[in-house]
Protein backbone atom coordinates (compact mmCIF):
# COMPACT_ATOMS: atom_id res chain seq x y z
CA UNK A 1 0.00 0.00 0.00
CA UNK A 2 1.20 3.49 -0.84
CA UNK A 3 2.48 5.53 2.07
CA UNK A 4 0.25 8.55 2.13
CA UNK A 5 1.77 10.77 -0.56
CA UNK A 6 5.09 10.98 1.34
CA UNK A 7 7.03 13.59 -0.62
CA UNK A 8 4.45 13.75 -3.46
CA UNK A 9 1.65 15.38 -1.45
CA UNK A 10 2.48 18.67 -3.19
CA UNK A 11 5.22 17.84 -5.72
CA UNK A 12 5.23 21.36 -7.19
CA UNK A 13 4.49 23.23 -3.97
CA UNK A 14 1.18 24.83 -2.99
CA UNK A 15 1.56 28.11 -4.87
CA UNK A 16 -0.08 26.71 -8.03
CA UNK A 17 -3.38 26.04 -6.27
CA UNK A 18 -5.00 23.07 -4.50
CA UNK A 19 -5.57 20.86 -7.55
CA UNK A 20 -2.01 19.49 -7.57
CA UNK A 21 -1.97 18.46 -3.92
CA UNK A 22 -3.32 15.66 -1.74
CA UNK A 23 -5.59 13.29 -3.63
CA UNK A 24 -5.13 15.37 -6.80
CA UNK A 25 -1.33 15.12 -6.77
CA UNK A 26 0.03 13.57 -9.99
CA UNK A 27 1.94 10.30 -10.10
CA UNK A 28 5.47 10.33 -11.44
CA UNK A 29 6.05 6.87 -12.89
CA UNK A 30 4.63 4.49 -15.48
CA UNK A 31 4.03 0.97 -14.18
CA UNK A 32 3.06 -2.52 -15.31
CA UNK A 33 1.67 -4.55 -12.37
CA UNK A 34 0.52 -8.17 -12.36
CA UNK A 35 -0.30 -10.79 -9.74
CA UNK A 36 -1.86 -8.17 -7.48
CA UNK A 37 -3.75 -9.07 -4.28
CA UNK A 38 -7.45 -9.68 -4.88
CA UNK A 39 -10.28 -9.76 -2.38
CA UNK A 40 -13.01 -11.92 -3.87
CA UNK A 41 -12.50 -13.41 -7.32
CA UNK A 42 -11.94 -11.90 -10.76
CA UNK A 43 -14.68 -13.31 -13.02
CA UNK A 44 -13.33 -15.57 -15.76
CA UNK A 45 -16.06 -14.42 -18.16
CA UNK A 46 -14.85 -10.80 -17.93
CA UNK A 47 -12.45 -10.33 -20.86
CA UNK A 48 -11.30 -6.97 -22.18
CA UNK A 49 -9.77 -3.73 -20.96
CA UNK A 50 -10.96 -0.84 -18.82
CA UNK A 51 -9.28 2.41 -19.90
CA UNK A 52 -9.49 5.67 -17.97
CA UNK A 53 -8.05 9.01 -19.11
CA UNK A 54 -7.17 12.04 -17.00
CA UNK A 55 -4.69 14.90 -16.56
CA UNK A 56 -1.34 14.24 -14.89
CA UNK A 57 0.97 17.25 -14.63
CA UNK A 58 4.53 16.20 -15.55
CA UNK A 59 6.48 19.39 -14.79
CA UNK A 60 5.92 22.43 -12.60
CA UNK A 61 3.12 24.47 -14.23
CA UNK A 62 3.44 28.02 -15.46
CA UNK A 63 1.04 29.89 -13.21
CA UNK A 64 -2.13 28.74 -11.48
CA UNK A 65 -3.13 25.17 -12.24
CA UNK A 66 -6.67 24.17 -13.21
CA UNK A 67 -7.86 20.57 -13.08
CA UNK A 68 -8.28 20.61 -16.89
CA UNK A 69 -4.50 21.15 -17.26
CA UNK A 70 -1.87 18.43 -17.42
CA UNK A 71 -0.70 15.76 -19.82
CA UNK A 72 -3.12 12.96 -20.64
CA UNK A 73 -2.36 9.74 -18.77
CA UNK A 74 -4.20 6.47 -19.33
CA UNK A 75 -4.72 4.07 -16.42
CA UNK A 76 -5.88 0.62 -17.52
CA UNK A 77 -6.93 -2.78 -16.27
CA UNK A 78 -6.69 -5.76 -18.62
CA UNK A 79 -8.88 -8.75 -17.66
CA UNK A 80 -8.24 -12.14 -19.22
CA UNK A 81 -9.60 -15.48 -18.02
CA UNK A 82 -9.49 -14.46 -14.36
CA UNK A 83 -6.11 -12.71 -14.59
CA UNK A 84 -5.47 -8.97 -14.32
CA UNK A 85 -2.77 -6.49 -15.35
CA UNK A 86 -2.63 -2.77 -14.45
CA UNK A 87 -0.76 -0.22 -16.59
CA UNK A 88 -0.46 3.53 -16.69
CA UNK A 89 1.23 5.60 -19.38
CA UNK A 90 1.34 9.16 -20.67
CA UNK A 91 -0.18 9.85 -24.08
CA UNK A 92 2.81 10.85 -26.19
CA UNK A 93 1.29 13.96 -27.77
CA UNK A 94 3.44 16.51 -29.56
CA UNK A 95 3.17 18.69 -26.46
CA UNK A 96 4.33 15.84 -24.22
CA UNK A 97 7.33 15.25 -26.50
CA UNK A 98 8.23 18.95 -26.46
CA UNK A 99 7.95 19.16 -22.67
CA UNK A 100 9.91 15.95 -22.18
CA UNK A 101 12.73 17.16 -24.42
CA UNK A 102 12.87 20.53 -22.63
CA UNK A 103 12.56 19.00 -19.15
CA UNK A 104 10.06 21.71 -18.27
CA UNK A 105 6.48 22.81 -18.90
CA UNK A 106 6.38 24.89 -22.10
CA UNK A 107 2.63 25.49 -22.18
CA UNK A 108 0.07 27.56 -20.31
CA UNK A 109 -3.09 26.34 -18.64
CA UNK A 110 -6.75 27.27 -18.79
CA UNK A 111 -6.42 29.82 -15.94
CA UNK A 112 -3.72 31.72 -17.80
CA UNK A 113 -4.53 31.49 -21.50
CA UNK A 114 -6.96 30.48 -24.25
CA UNK A 115 -6.72 27.73 -26.83
CA UNK A 116 -5.66 29.81 -29.83
CA UNK A 117 -3.18 32.09 -28.04
CA UNK A 118 0.18 32.55 -29.74
CA UNK A 119 1.77 34.43 -26.83
CA UNK A 120 0.79 31.80 -24.26
CA UNK A 121 0.22 28.56 -26.17
CA UNK A 122 -1.88 25.80 -24.63
CA UNK A 123 -1.07 22.12 -24.92
CA UNK A 124 -3.37 19.88 -26.96
CA UNK A 125 -3.03 17.40 -24.11
CA UNK A 126 -5.49 14.63 -25.11
CA UNK A 127 -6.37 14.32 -21.41
CA UNK A 128 -10.16 14.08 -21.44
CA UNK A 129 -11.76 11.14 -23.22
CA UNK A 130 -10.90 7.63 -24.44
CA UNK A 131 -13.01 5.40 -26.70
CA UNK A 132 -12.53 2.18 -28.66
CA UNK A 133 -12.56 2.44 -32.45
CA UNK A 134 -11.19 0.31 -35.25
CA UNK A 135 -9.40 -2.11 -32.94
CA UNK A 136 -7.49 0.67 -31.18
CA UNK A 137 -8.27 3.35 -28.59
CA UNK A 138 -8.77 7.01 -29.50
CA UNK A 139 -7.97 9.74 -26.96
CA UNK A 140 -9.11 13.35 -27.23
CA UNK A 141 -9.17 16.77 -25.57
CA UNK A 142 -12.27 18.64 -24.41
CA UNK A 143 -11.16 21.86 -26.15
CA UNK A 144 -11.07 20.01 -29.49
CA UNK A 145 -7.67 19.07 -30.84
CA UNK A 146 -6.02 16.32 -32.84
CA UNK A 147 -7.04 12.83 -31.67
CA UNK A 148 -4.34 10.29 -30.82
CA UNK A 149 -4.45 6.57 -31.48
CA UNK A 150 -3.09 4.28 -28.76
CA UNK A 151 -2.69 0.56 -28.29
CA UNK A 152 -5.36 -0.43 -25.73
CA UNK A 153 -3.19 -3.19 -24.28
CA UNK A 154 0.32 -1.68 -24.09
CA UNK A 155 -0.95 1.96 -23.98
CA UNK A 156 1.78 2.88 -26.48
CA UNK A 157 0.91 5.96 -28.54
CA UNK A 158 0.72 4.77 -32.14
CA UNK A 159 0.19 8.08 -33.91
CA UNK A 160 -1.59 11.39 -34.07
CA UNK A 161 -4.61 11.17 -36.37
CA UNK A 162 -5.02 14.54 -38.13
CA UNK A 163 -6.66 12.66 -41.03
CA UNK A 164 -9.72 12.19 -38.78
CA UNK A 165 -10.25 15.95 -38.66
CA UNK A 166 -8.97 17.30 -41.98
CA UNK A 167 -12.22 19.16 -42.67
CA UNK A 168 -13.58 22.43 -41.16
CA UNK A 169 -11.95 23.43 -37.89
CA UNK A 170 -9.40 20.59 -38.02
CA UNK A 171 -10.23 19.41 -34.52
CA UNK A 172 -12.18 16.74 -32.63
CA UNK A 173 -13.70 17.40 -29.24
CA UNK A 174 -13.98 14.82 -26.52
CA UNK A 175 -17.22 12.79 -26.53
CA UNK A 176 -17.17 11.47 -30.04
CA UNK A 177 -19.47 8.46 -30.37
CA UNK A 178 -18.86 5.04 -31.91
CA UNK A 179 -21.74 3.09 -33.43
CA UNK A 180 -20.65 -0.48 -32.71
CA UNK A 181 -23.16 -1.79 -35.28
CA UNK A 182 -21.44 0.03 -38.17
CA UNK A 183 -18.01 0.80 -36.67
CA UNK A 184 -18.38 4.49 -37.53
CA UNK A 185 -17.08 7.24 -35.27
CA UNK A 186 -19.11 10.47 -35.15
CA UNK A 187 -17.69 13.69 -33.73
CA UNK A 188 -18.01 17.44 -33.43
CA UNK A 189 -15.58 20.34 -33.24
CA UNK A 190 -16.16 23.86 -31.89
CA UNK A 191 -14.20 27.08 -32.26
CA UNK A 192 -14.50 30.83 -31.63
CA UNK A 193 -14.67 31.93 -35.27
CA UNK A 194 -17.63 31.44 -37.62
CA UNK A 195 -19.39 29.07 -38.24
CA UNK A 196 -18.37 28.01 -34.67
CA UNK A 197 -18.96 24.25 -35.11
CA UNK A 198 -18.41 21.31 -37.44
CA UNK A 199 -19.60 17.72 -37.56
CA UNK A 200 -17.93 14.66 -39.05
CA UNK A 201 -18.00 10.90 -39.55
CA UNK A 202 -14.95 8.60 -39.59
CA UNK A 203 -15.37 5.15 -41.13
CA UNK A 204 -14.60 1.90 -39.31
CA UNK A 205 -11.23 1.78 -41.12
CA UNK A 206 -10.21 5.29 -40.05
CA UNK A 207 -11.15 7.43 -43.07
CA UNK A 208 -12.90 10.79 -42.78
CA UNK A 209 -15.98 10.18 -44.94
CA UNK A 210 -18.18 13.14 -44.00
CA UNK A 211 -17.42 16.59 -42.54
CA UNK A 212 -19.65 19.67 -42.68
CA UNK A 213 -19.75 23.11 -41.03
CA UNK A 214 -22.56 23.80 -38.56
CA UNK A 215 -23.54 27.46 -38.21
CA UNK A 216 -24.30 28.68 -34.69
CA UNK A 217 -25.50 32.14 -33.56
CA UNK A 218 -22.15 32.76 -31.88
CA UNK A 219 -19.26 31.38 -29.89
CA UNK A 220 -20.44 28.43 -27.80
CA UNK A 221 -18.85 26.04 -25.29
CA UNK A 222 -20.76 22.78 -25.78
CA UNK A 223 -19.35 19.57 -24.31
CA UNK A 224 -21.10 16.46 -25.65
CA UNK A 225 -23.28 15.09 -28.45
CA UNK A 226 -25.53 12.10 -29.06
CA UNK A 227 -26.30 9.68 -31.87
CA UNK A 228 -29.14 7.41 -32.91
CA UNK A 229 -29.29 4.82 -35.67
CA UNK A 230 -30.00 7.51 -38.30
CA UNK A 231 -29.22 10.87 -36.69
CA UNK A 232 -26.67 12.81 -34.70
CA UNK A 233 -27.71 15.30 -32.00
CA UNK A 234 -25.50 18.40 -31.70
CA UNK A 235 -25.70 20.90 -28.84
CA UNK A 236 -25.97 24.69 -28.84
CA UNK A 237 -25.66 25.72 -25.19
CA UNK A 238 -26.18 29.16 -23.57
CA UNK A 239 -22.55 29.15 -22.39
CA UNK A 240 -19.83 31.09 -24.19
CA UNK A 241 -16.56 32.96 -23.71
CA UNK A 242 -16.63 36.34 -22.02
CA UNK A 243 -15.80 38.58 -24.98
CA UNK A 244 -13.51 41.00 -23.18
CA UNK A 245 -11.61 38.21 -21.43
CA UNK A 246 -11.19 36.36 -24.72
CA UNK A 247 -9.73 39.45 -26.37
CA UNK A 248 -7.30 39.74 -23.45
CA UNK A 249 -6.26 36.10 -23.82
CA UNK A 250 -8.06 34.88 -20.70
CA UNK A 251 -10.53 32.02 -20.30
CA UNK A 252 -13.75 33.18 -18.64
CA UNK A 253 -17.22 31.86 -19.38
CA UNK A 254 -20.69 33.37 -19.35
CA UNK A 255 -24.03 31.65 -18.80
CA UNK A 256 -26.99 33.45 -20.40
CA UNK A 257 -30.32 32.27 -19.04
CA UNK A 258 -32.22 34.30 -21.66
CA UNK A 259 -31.07 31.78 -24.27
CA UNK A 260 -32.59 28.31 -24.56
CA UNK A 261 -30.48 25.19 -24.87
CA UNK A 262 -30.89 23.89 -28.42
CA UNK A 263 -30.35 20.42 -29.82
CA UNK A 264 -29.72 20.05 -33.53
CA UNK A 265 -30.82 16.78 -35.13
CA UNK A 266 -28.94 16.04 -38.36
CA UNK A 267 -28.99 12.89 -40.52
CA UNK A 268 -25.78 10.92 -40.04
CA UNK A 269 -24.51 11.96 -43.47
CA UNK A 270 -26.60 15.12 -43.70
CA UNK A 271 -25.60 18.41 -45.31
CA UNK A 272 -25.22 21.51 -43.16
CA UNK A 273 -28.69 22.78 -44.03
CA UNK A 274 -30.38 19.50 -43.12
CA UNK A 275 -29.99 20.10 -39.38
CA UNK A 276 -33.18 20.81 -37.45
CA UNK A 277 -32.99 22.70 -34.15
CA UNK A 278 -35.21 22.08 -31.10
CA UNK A 279 -35.37 24.48 -28.12
CA UNK A 280 -35.60 23.57 -24.44
CA UNK A 281 -35.40 25.31 -21.06
CA UNK A 282 -32.17 27.19 -20.45
CA UNK A 283 -29.42 25.13 -18.84
CA UNK A 284 -25.99 23.69 -19.47
CA UNK A 285 -25.40 20.06 -20.28
CA UNK A 286 -22.13 18.25 -19.75
CA UNK A 287 -22.91 14.60 -20.52
CA UNK A 288 -25.38 12.52 -22.52
CA UNK A 289 -26.30 9.01 -21.40
CA UNK A 290 -27.63 7.61 -24.69
CA UNK A 291 -30.06 8.44 -27.50
CA UNK A 292 -32.42 6.45 -29.72
CA UNK A 293 -35.44 6.71 -31.99
CA UNK A 294 -39.05 5.92 -31.03
CA UNK A 295 -41.20 6.28 -34.14
CA UNK A 296 -40.89 9.91 -35.26
CA UNK A 297 -39.25 10.97 -32.01
CA UNK A 298 -35.59 11.26 -31.15
CA UNK A 299 -35.09 10.57 -27.45
CA UNK A 300 -32.06 11.81 -25.52
CA UNK A 301 -31.33 10.81 -21.92
CA UNK A 302 -28.82 13.16 -20.29
CA UNK A 303 -27.61 14.67 -17.05
CA UNK A 304 -29.11 18.17 -17.00
CA UNK A 305 -26.93 20.72 -15.21
CA UNK A 306 -29.27 22.51 -12.82
CA UNK A 307 -28.66 26.28 -12.89
CA UNK A 308 -27.95 27.91 -9.54
CA UNK A 309 -30.84 29.93 -8.15
CA UNK A 310 -31.07 33.20 -6.26
CA UNK A 311 -33.24 33.61 -3.17
CA UNK A 312 -36.15 34.81 -5.33
CA UNK A 313 -35.99 31.66 -7.49
CA UNK A 314 -34.46 33.33 -10.55
CA UNK A 315 -31.33 31.90 -12.17
CA UNK A 316 -28.03 33.14 -10.77
CA UNK A 317 -26.05 33.42 -14.00
CA UNK A 318 -22.69 34.35 -12.48
CA UNK A 319 -22.75 31.56 -9.92
CA UNK A 320 -23.86 29.05 -12.55
CA UNK A 321 -20.94 30.04 -14.79
CA UNK A 322 -18.48 29.63 -11.91
CA UNK A 323 -19.90 26.21 -11.06
CA UNK A 324 -19.62 25.05 -14.66
CA UNK A 325 -16.03 26.27 -14.88
CA UNK A 326 -15.00 24.40 -11.73
CA UNK A 327 -17.04 21.21 -12.37
CA UNK A 328 -19.16 21.86 -9.27
CA UNK A 329 -21.97 19.76 -10.66
CA UNK A 330 -25.59 19.70 -9.64
CA UNK A 331 -27.20 17.45 -12.25
CA UNK A 332 -30.33 15.34 -12.62
CA UNK A 333 -31.26 12.50 -14.94
CA UNK A 334 -33.41 14.07 -17.65
CA UNK A 335 -35.32 12.97 -20.76
CA UNK A 336 -35.68 15.09 -23.91
CA UNK A 337 -37.99 14.21 -26.81
CA UNK A 338 -37.88 15.77 -30.30
CA UNK A 339 -40.47 14.91 -32.95
CA UNK A 340 -38.84 15.06 -36.36
CA UNK A 341 -42.14 15.32 -38.24
CA UNK A 342 -44.17 17.71 -36.08
CA UNK A 343 -41.42 19.72 -34.37
CA UNK A 344 -43.01 19.05 -30.98
CA UNK A 345 -40.75 18.77 -27.93
CA UNK A 346 -41.00 17.65 -24.34
CA UNK A 347 -38.60 17.37 -21.42
CA UNK A 348 -38.92 15.84 -17.98
CA UNK A 349 -36.84 15.19 -14.91
CA UNK A 350 -36.59 11.44 -14.40
CA UNK A 351 -35.22 11.57 -10.86
CA UNK A 352 -35.08 14.71 -8.72
CA UNK A 353 -33.40 13.08 -5.74
CA UNK A 354 -29.91 12.16 -6.95
CA UNK A 355 -27.07 14.39 -8.19
CA UNK A 356 -25.62 12.03 -10.82
CA UNK A 357 -23.15 12.52 -13.62
CA UNK A 358 -20.47 10.86 -15.82
CA UNK A 359 -23.02 8.38 -17.18
CA UNK A 360 -22.25 5.11 -18.96
CA UNK A 361 -24.26 2.20 -20.36
CA UNK A 362 -23.86 -0.92 -22.51
CA UNK A 363 -21.93 0.63 -25.41
CA UNK A 364 -22.88 -2.22 -27.76
CA UNK A 365 -26.18 -0.35 -28.12
CA UNK A 366 -24.93 3.20 -28.59
CA UNK A 367 -27.66 4.97 -30.55
CA UNK A 368 -30.21 2.27 -29.69
CA UNK A 369 -32.55 1.92 -26.73
CA UNK A 370 -30.85 1.09 -23.44
CA UNK A 371 -32.83 0.67 -20.24
CA UNK A 372 -29.92 0.86 -17.81
CA UNK A 373 -27.42 3.59 -17.01
CA UNK A 374 -24.47 3.53 -14.60
CA UNK A 375 -23.51 6.87 -13.06
CA UNK A 376 -21.53 8.42 -10.24
CA UNK A 377 -22.96 10.20 -7.23
CA UNK A 378 -21.42 13.66 -7.40
CA UNK A 379 -20.19 15.73 -4.51
CA UNK A 380 -21.26 19.22 -5.67
CA UNK A 381 -18.50 20.95 -3.70
CA UNK A 382 -15.60 19.50 -5.68
CA UNK A 383 -14.65 17.13 -8.47
CA UNK A 384 -15.27 14.03 -6.35
CA UNK A 385 -17.45 11.05 -7.13
CA UNK A 386 -18.55 9.39 -3.94
CA UNK A 387 -20.23 6.22 -5.22
CA UNK A 388 -21.78 4.47 -8.21
CA UNK A 389 -25.45 4.06 -9.05
CA UNK A 390 -27.56 2.06 -11.53
CA UNK A 391 -30.66 3.81 -12.88
CA UNK A 392 -33.61 2.92 -15.08
CA UNK A 393 -33.80 5.26 -18.11
CA UNK A 394 -37.55 4.59 -18.50
CA UNK A 395 -38.68 5.41 -14.97
CA UNK A 396 -35.68 7.21 -13.50
CA UNK A 397 -35.70 4.75 -10.62
CA UNK A 398 -32.43 4.13 -8.79
CA UNK A 399 -32.20 0.34 -8.72
CA UNK A 400 -28.81 -0.12 -7.08
CA UNK A 401 -26.02 1.85 -5.46
CA UNK A 402 -22.70 1.33 -3.74
CA UNK A 403 -20.03 3.32 -1.94
CA UNK A 404 -17.26 2.30 0.41
CA UNK A 405 -17.88 5.61 2.18
CA UNK A 406 -19.36 8.78 0.72
CA UNK A 407 -17.12 10.94 2.88
CA UNK A 408 -13.96 9.04 2.00
CA UNK A 409 -14.05 7.65 -1.53
CA UNK A 410 -13.10 8.88 -4.99
CA UNK A 411 -14.57 6.71 -7.77
CA UNK A 412 -13.69 6.86 -11.45
CA UNK A 413 -16.23 6.82 -14.27
CA UNK A 414 -17.76 3.32 -14.05
CA UNK A 415 -18.19 1.34 -17.26
CA UNK A 416 -20.41 -1.60 -18.04
CA UNK A 417 -18.46 -4.65 -19.25
CA UNK A 418 -20.60 -7.45 -20.71
CA UNK A 419 -20.02 -11.06 -19.78
CA UNK A 420 -18.67 -13.22 -22.61
CA UNK A 421 -22.16 -14.57 -23.42
CA UNK A 422 -24.66 -11.99 -22.21
CA UNK A 423 -28.30 -12.97 -21.76
CA UNK A 424 -29.58 -9.40 -21.24
CA UNK A 425 -28.54 -5.77 -21.66
CA UNK A 426 -27.23 -5.64 -18.08
CA UNK A 427 -25.72 -9.14 -17.91
CA UNK A 428 -22.13 -8.35 -17.06
CA UNK A 429 -20.03 -6.25 -14.74
CA UNK A 430 -19.34 -2.64 -13.77
CA UNK A 431 -15.69 -1.64 -13.39
CA UNK A 432 -14.27 1.41 -11.61
CA UNK A 433 -11.14 2.60 -9.82
CA UNK A 434 -11.76 3.64 -6.21
CA UNK A 435 -9.38 5.52 -3.90
CA UNK A 436 -10.28 5.57 -0.19
CA UNK A 437 -8.87 8.74 1.35
CA UNK A 438 -9.33 7.51 4.92
CA UNK A 439 -7.80 4.03 4.66
CA UNK A 440 -5.34 5.05 1.90
CA UNK A 441 -6.27 1.99 -0.13
CA UNK A 442 -6.45 2.04 -3.93
CA UNK A 443 -8.58 -0.60 -5.64
CA UNK A 444 -10.04 -1.45 -8.98
CA UNK A 445 -13.51 -2.70 -8.09
CA UNK A 446 -15.64 -5.11 -10.13
CA UNK A 447 -19.42 -5.29 -9.53
CA UNK A 448 -22.12 -7.64 -10.77
CA UNK A 449 -24.14 -5.28 -12.98
CA UNK A 450 -27.35 -7.16 -12.19
CA UNK A 451 -27.02 -6.15 -8.53
CA UNK A 452 -24.34 -3.59 -7.72
CA UNK A 453 -25.83 -3.13 -4.25
CA UNK A 454 -24.18 -6.40 -3.21
CA UNK A 455 -20.83 -4.62 -3.41
CA UNK A 456 -17.75 -5.59 -5.39
CA UNK A 457 -17.32 -9.22 -6.41
CA UNK A 458 -13.60 -8.44 -6.78
CA UNK A 459 -11.40 -5.82 -5.17
CA UNK A 460 -8.01 -5.67 -6.91
CA UNK A 461 -5.49 -3.96 -4.63
CA UNK A 462 -3.05 -1.52 -6.24
CA UNK A 463 0.16 -0.43 -4.51
CA UNK A 464 -0.34 3.24 -5.31
CA UNK A 465 -3.04 5.85 -5.77
CA UNK A 466 -4.73 6.47 -9.12
CA UNK A 467 -5.37 10.24 -9.20
CA UNK A 468 -8.89 11.46 -10.06
CA UNK A 469 -9.49 11.73 -13.79
CA UNK A 470 -12.15 12.19 -16.42
CA UNK A 471 -13.59 9.65 -18.82
CA UNK A 472 -13.22 5.93 -19.30
CA UNK A 473 -14.39 3.15 -21.60
CA UNK A 474 -14.60 -0.62 -21.79
CA UNK A 475 -13.27 -2.46 -24.83
CA UNK A 476 -14.34 -6.08 -25.24
CA UNK A 477 -11.72 -8.63 -26.29
CA UNK A 478 -13.40 -8.84 -29.71
CA UNK A 479 -12.88 -5.09 -30.21
CA UNK A 480 -9.10 -5.19 -29.70
CA UNK A 481 -6.83 -5.82 -32.68
CA UNK A 482 -3.94 -7.45 -30.84
CA UNK A 483 -5.88 -9.19 -28.09
CA UNK A 484 -4.74 -12.73 -28.93
CA UNK A 485 -1.13 -11.85 -29.65
CA UNK A 486 -0.82 -9.63 -26.58
CA UNK A 487 -2.08 -12.32 -24.24
CA UNK A 488 -0.49 -15.53 -25.57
Amino acid sequence: MEQRFADTDAPFGHEHGPLLTGTFAPVADELVLEQLPVEGAIPRDLNGVYLRNGPNQQFEPRGTHHYFDGEGMIHSGVFRNGRFCYRNKYVRTEGWKNNDAAGAELYWGVMNSVKDSTDRPMNDAANTDVIGHGGKAVVSWYLAGVPYIIDPITLDTIKAAPEYVSGPGKGMSAHSKVDEHTGELLFFDYFTEKPHMSYGVVSADGRLVHHVPIELPGDRLMHDMGITENYSILHDVPVYHDEEALKAGRHKIRFDSSLPIRFGVIPRFGASDSIRWFEFSSCFLYHVVNCWEEGDEVVMIACRYMPAKKADGSIDEERTARMIAMLEMDARLWRYRMNIKTGETSEECLNADHNVEFPTYNSADTGRYTQWAYLVDHDPRMLRWTGIRKMNTDTGESVGEWSDGHDDCWYSEPWFAPTDNPASEDHGYVVSFCWNDRTEVQELQVFDALDISKGPVARIKLPRRVPPGFHACWMKASQIDNWTAANE
